[in-house]
């Protein structure tokens, strides 16, 4: 097939625009996004914390304009021992920050002949592995910084297959993906649900207040609305259901104790802080183990939360074993079968609220671990934790088999990508 294929440069099929040097004076609270390479994730751009400017400067800068599918490679970044930040990162805009502005430090790509089926087929060529090895080859730089030139992205070389077969390519690849966005957006569903359903029961109280007006509380059966009292009483919190305690973080969590071998540990399974990820978003593959002989061991259903730094709200559900860094903590449920109830706990920003008050030290802020057993909260009684997290636990049951199958999805279009875009794979074209 390739034998058919033209060889042409990059230069020849796309356009690009450098992005703007936004000052930092200029960002106001809303307005027009600016995305900013720090804003890169592994393929798309995380709107989580995202500068904005007027609509002035938005308009007197409106040539960095984003669209939905362009593509944005960072020509600053580390080298590719720091993957996270490497150089050369290529991602594609989703339709969430279109129309936005890009900052400086990365250059946006579209295809000169306005197809969005060759959008497409760039995006897969630039996220191949030969373009990654090719722009690291051309980087120049520190030890500790790399940058590319827009001449080194315009001189790669490439086999350019026909409209239809671009097309195709282009098309299986994307169907993987979209699979994996789906899950995504699906776990990230049943996590909302599981707040929403915690927040109902144990912040406002809904149940209680549906059965002082008289009623069954909404989409509950009779077994779980009996848990619930039919009056709310005054204490030093403020209002809770009757019958509930006054209490702390200590009436229902404790520190995990045990340790590990390190012969038990690998990147998968090792948990610092530095692989857990900001915004409650989970945790990634670790970057280097410990030389120590034993770590603090962790286990499924353990919530795992980073005592440094606590404003950036990093926490995960264990799922098996491993060890943790000791500036991860650990905690435990001090109930069978309370661990969900626990999890969505210590999910609320206002236990990491809480955490970031009393937390010591100033450049690098660690939790207080006496200050966090002391966090007073309402204690419902055991039983209602239990009915909670029997509900609750069916999500979590999906939510690390949708992740799963996206580990499989992704290796699966890794696989398939070079052999598609080097012609190996023989493609339908009838």
């Amino acid at each position: 097939m390739t034998s058919k294929w033209s060889t042409i440069t990059l230069n020849e099929i796309v356009e690009h625009q450098k992005g703007f040097a936004f000052k930092s004076k200029d960002y106001v609270e809303s307005g027009t996004p600016v995305v900013r390479v720090s804003n890169f994730t592994q393929n798309s751009i995380d709107t989580s914390d995202l500068k904005f400017v007027n609509d002035e400067i938005a308009v007197k800068n409106k040539t960095v304009t984003l669209l939905e599918s362009d593509v944005v490679i960072a020509t600053v970044g580390s080298w590719p021992t720091n993957p996270a930040s490497v150089v050369g990162k290529t991602i594609r805009v989703p339709h969430s920050v279109d129309g936005s502005l890009l900052n400086q430090n990365a250059v946006r790509l579209r295809v000169k002949n306005k197809s969005l089926s060759d959008q497409t087929f760039l995006y897969y060529l630039l996220k191949s592995q030969d373009f990654a090895d090719y722009i690291v080859s051309t980087a120049q730089g520190s030890a500790s910084q790399a940058s590319i030139t827009l001449k080194d992205i315009y001189g790669y070389e490439l086999q350019y297959p026909n409209e239809f077969e671009r097309e195709i390519i282009g098309n299986h690849l994307a169907s993987i993906d979209k699979k994996i966005s789906n899950n995504q957006q699906t776990n990230q569903t049943l996590e909302e649900m599981a707040q929403a359903i915690f927040k109902s029961w144990f912040v406002d109280f809904d149940p209680v207040k549906a059965k002082m007006n008289g009623e069954l509380p909404e989409g509950m059966d009779a077994a779980t609305a009996s848990l619930f009292p039919e009056k709310l009483v005054e204490s030093e919190l403020g209002l809770i259901p009757e019958g509930w305690g006054v209490g702390t973080l200590s009436n229902v969590a404790k520190y995990c104790s045990a340790r590990t071998n390190i012969d038990t540990i690998t990147l998968e399974n090792y948990i610092s802080t530095e692989n857990m990820l900001a915004e409650k978003k989970g945790v990634t593959v670790a970057s280097k183990l410990p030389t120590a002989k034993t770590v603090a061991a962790y286990k499924s259903g353990d919530i795992l939360v980073s005592n440094i730094r606590p404003y950036f709200k990093k926490i995960w559900l264990a799922e098996g074993s491993g060890g943790r860094s000791n500036d991860v903590l650990g905690f435990e449920s001090v109930s069978k079968n309370t661990d969900s109830y626990l999890m969505n706990l210590l999910y609320q920003d206002t236990f990491f609220e809480y955490m970031t008050r009393t937390s010591k030290g100033a450049k690098m802020p660690r939790g207080d671990k006496t200050a966090i057993m002391n966090w007073e909260m309402a204690v419902p009684p055991v039983e209602l934790r239990e009915a909670f997290s029997a509900i609750v636990d069916k999500f979590y049951q999906l939510i690390p088999q949708n992740r799963a199958q996206n580990a499989s999805l992704e290796s699966l279009r890794d696989t398939l990508l070079p052999k598609l875009l080097s012609g190996e794979i023989e493609l339908e074209t009838k």
